[in-house]
């Protein structure tokens, strides 16, 4: 029998399976690994499952999303809009306090556009992005969940600036 798992590596697993179940197109996963009301203790019969533990998301260049409706509904809208994504996350770093877990990366994604017109077989350009991101999970009875996901684009140094802060 192997040894019980640490929080930290639970809640990297968990992090882990948020962005394989992306990469796969796999909403069914993907809506699992979100907090519900029923995670934190609550009815949802006497309580509106909008206001409860609320859970929020922002994508790079979107508001604010909160509600886990509003959340699922954005991530099938990009896996619909999206035929290819990879993340390559670099500088991982977990922290857990409690019941609260940490997670801030890098997400190097990899994306591919609509096919070009009448190829059904072909991806269309494939383009980089480099994303910082924060997750932050609750640990529940049925493990650790997405409370919220904040992602903003690293804006690219520009050669020129480059150029300009060097000494003559």
């Amino acid at each position: 029998m192997s040894a019980p798992h640490t929080d930290v590596e639970q809640v990297e697993a968990a992090n882990t399976a948020f962005y394989e179940a992306l990469e796969r197109g796999d909403f069914e996963e993907l809506a699992s690994l979100w907090l519900t009301p029923s995670d934190l203790g609550v009815d949802e019969t006497y309580h509106d499952p909008a206001d409860t533990g609320v859970v929020s998301c922002v994508h790079p260049g979107w508001p604010v999303l909160t509600g886990r409706g509003e959340v699922l509904r954005s991530y099938a809208l990009i896996m619909a809009n999206t035929d290819y994504i990879q993340f390559f996350l670099t500088d991982v770093h977990v922290s857990v306090t409690g019941d609260t877990a940490l997670v801030t990366c890098t997400e190097n994604i990899l994306s591919g556009g609509p096919a070009p017109e009448g190829d059904d077989e072909e991806l269309g350009p494939l383009v980089g992005q480099l994303v910082v991101a924060t997750n932050v999970y609750r640990r529940t009875p049925q493990g650790w969940k997405l409370w919220a996901h904040h992602a903003s684009p690293v804006l690219a140094e520009n050669d020129d600036d480059e150029e300009d802060d060097t000494p003559a």
